[in-house]
């Protein structure tokens, strides 16, 4: 019951039909749903591409309007900063929505910018944590409150960035629009 846009290899899903989940949930039976993937209204198999897991777990989380979806991975939570770089970085027990989106989006690897986005959209409370302890790990909600006086919840880096000038771009109108409607088209991300 995942729909996608037919853009295989980075489909983005265009809607989840959780009948048959919710049917097995209401007989008790756990459900098991292979994420990163689905297929267009004519029934080709697409992939979501990168963070797709992540994506599909929280879609079918606001789907069946679940309390919550837990997102396990190689770390115990979100850290102020990578905590394989820095062994300093403190653990964070909460984080907005916000905060964990622009973190995403400028290099952090825990949670993927677009699950991140959606459970922002559909108000999906997240849980990051460890898929090898038991510990407590990071809740990304609304609104995450904050110690008094902190101004920097985290810092992130991303060595894969690219900087590109283009030069001799006539300055009129439309010219900019070319440019960017042509990356977009291609499927490259523009985020500087």
């Amino acid at each position: 019951g995942i729909f996608t846009e037919p853009n295989h290899g980075k489909a983005r899903i265009a809607d989840i039909r959780p009948r048959r989940v919710l049917e097995s949930l209401d007989q008790g039976k756990i459900v098991i749903v292979a994420g990163f993937q689905g297929m267009t209204e004519a029934g080709e198999i697409t992939t979501l591409g990168r963070g797709g897991s992540d994506t599909t777990a929280v879609a079918l989380a606001a789907a069946i309007k679940a309390d919550l979806c837990e997102i396990y991975t190689d770390v115990d939570g979100v850290y102020s900063t990578d905590p394989r770089v820095v062994k300093v970085a403190r653990k964070l027990d909460a984080i907005s929505y916000d905060e964990m989106l622009e973190l995403a989006n400028l290099g952090a690897a825990v949670l993927h910018p677009r699950a991140v986005e959606y459970a922002k959209h559909y108000k999906v409370k997240l849980v990051v944590r460890s898929s090898f302890t038991n510990n407590e790990g990071t809740i990304v909600k609304e609104e995450a409150s904050m110690e008094q006086g902190v101004v920097v919840s985290g810092i992130a880096y991303d060595k894969n960035v690219a900087r590109i000038s283009i030069w001799g771009v006539k300055d009129v109108p439309g010219q900019l629009a070319k440019v960017f409607g042509a990356l977009a088209n291609a499927g490259i991300n523009v985020d500087i």
